[in-house]
């Protein structure tokens, strides 16, 4: 593994944090129904943490010599408070995927702290990542 691709790797990473913000504040604004009240603070109560992740990758970036991107990934358009739940789901699965990877390239790059926390940061995407399939598990059709 080569710094410039671990550089690359984690520019990706931040696109994604800097979407998943975006994606919780407006799927937070979005929410209708009898379930607005939960389902907002679900969505805002995740913003902190990916900020965290964004903050650290960015960090990183910078401390491996790299330029940090700006530009966020696509965020998915969701009409529905299931529809936001699903996109949710893709996207935190995506994360743990992403990061268990990351995690591996960085044990190949010999960066053990680095390691350590992508391997906390795939822990926190799980968590993400079940709670959301625990809301969606029994939502209606």
């Amino acid at each position: 593994m080569d710094k410039q691709t671990l550089i690359d790797h984690l520019n990706h990473d931040l696109a994604e944090e800097l979407a998943a913000v975006i994606q919780y504040t407006t799927y937070a604004a979005k929410v209708t129904g009898p379930y607005r009240p939960q389902l907002e603070q679900f969505f805002l109560a995740e913003v902190p943490d990916e900020q965290l992740h964004a903050q650290f990758l960015a960090n990183k970036v910078v401390a491996l010599g790299g330029e940090p991107t700006t530009t966020p990934s696509a965020v998915k358009v969701a009409a529905t408070n299931k529809e936001m739940l699903q996109a949710v789901l893709e996207a935190e699965t995506r994360a743990v995927k992403g990061y268990t990877e990351r995690a591996e390239e960085a044990d190949a790059f010999g960066d053990v702290g680095l390691k350590v926390q992508l391997e906390d940061m795939v822990r926190d995407e799980t968590g993400h990542r079940e709670e959301t399939e625990r809301i969606l598990r029994d939502w209606p059709l």
